[in-house]
């Protein structure tokens, strides 16, 4: 069974001449001994793909908006102030999933107890097969999803594509997941392409809440105590706030304001992927994450996708995600012109 996996971000609104002239030069930096590929315009940083030993997966942090500043939560790799601890795993960008072959990779990270590891499993990146820079940059890898126990489950070959067009940054992901034995996925909640905002960016948390992964491990999100947290979400469905959380759409857009900055972060799932329209895993607590794959948890039963599949087989998915800054918001004059044009790529 094939679909596409792509993952575009996309960072765009109803914008200037001025915004729309050239691309901006994308430099790619490769640092094998570091582990990690850097992404610059104009010797600003856009972001770094990290694949360190000490992470659980590949993942792309931080991610800075075209002003400069971050929009992915600092913790708990580079912690600021009024940073929220909990979810340690939700760190930056990144595409995994909690169940595969009963072994949890989205939960996986180093705060999980010593005696718990074995339920957890690491995507391990074995080889950056090509980088490039220009108007586009790029860079292709390859990895494994790997159980405690060494077993490879899955092989990953990512192709990530970055570029600004002035207040608009972009990052296209497309991913292949190839089966490396059999493979089941049944349905569950935390999954596919997840993305851990910065604190001003969270919805207001009216009550501390709590939350167990599906190996019992207890996470609370405390209540919001200060006024700089200013998001909200919206679907391509109408849904807004946290009525957002486990709807269907095509897009899902979180917006509010990073230091006074109108900010826009909008994943779009593209038709050909499976389970189109998605499900959306949002919290109040700052995630937005696209999941195919959760159809019985969200659906309360009505639909079961239970994914398999057989050694030697693959999928592919394909997502774009635009984000804008200093455009208004929500940004919702312009998503349709990146809705319209993401679904002419095949």
């Amino acid at each position: 069974m094939r679909v596409i996996a792509c993952i575009f971000f996309y960072w765009i609104g109803s914008f200037s001449l001025a915004d729309a002239r050239q691309q901006e030069v994308i430099t790619v930096i490769d640092l094998p001994a570091e582990k990690k590929v850097v992404i610059k315009v104009n010797d600003q940083i856009f972001t770094q793909l990290m694949y360190a030993d000490t992470l659980a997966k590949p993942i792309l942090f931080p991610i800075l908006a075209a002003d400069g500043l971050p929009i992915t939560r600092g913790f708990p790799i580079e912690p600021r102030k009024d940073d929220p601890t909990d979810n340690p795993h939700q760190v930056g960008m990144w595409m995994n999933y909690e169940k595969v072959n009963g072994i949890d990779f989205w939960n996986n990270s180093s705060f999980i107890p010593a005696e718990k590891k074995h339920l957890y499993g690491r995507i391990v990146t074995r080889k950056i097969i090509a980088t490039a820079s220009g108007e586009k940059g790029r860079v292709e890898y390859e990895a494994e999803w790997t159980s405690a126990a060494g077993q490879v489950l899955l092989l990953e070959k990512t192709r990530l594509e970055f570029f600004q067009q002035g207040k608009i940054r972009v990052i296209d992901r497309t991913t292949e997941l190839i089966a490396a034995t059999q493979i089941s996925m049944p349905d569950a909640k935390d999954g596919l392409l997840g993305l851990r905002v910065a604190h001003e960016l969270e919805l207001p948390v009216s009550e501390t809440t709590e939350y167990k992964d599906t190996n019992g491990n207890l996470t609370k999100v405390a209540r919001t105590r200060d006024v700089t947290v200013t998001g909200d979400y919206l679907t391509s469905a109408g849904k807004k706030g946290e009525a957002a959380w486990g709807t269907r759409g095509n897009w899902c857009m979180l917006y509010g304001r990073r230091a006074g900055i109108p900010i826009s972060i909008t994943l779009i799932d593209h038709s050909s992927n499976l389970g189109y329209p998605t499900y959306w895993h949002t919290r109040n607590y700052g995630l937005i994450a696209a999941n195919p794959f959760g159809q019985k948890f969200f659906s309360n039963g009505n639909t079961n996708l239970n994914f398999k599949m057989i050694r030697g087989k693959s999928i592919r998915f394909m997502y774009r995600t635009v984000i804008t800054a200093g455009l208004p918001i929500p940004y919702t004059a312009g998503i349709e012109k990146w809705v319209r044009s993401f679904e002419d790529m095949r």
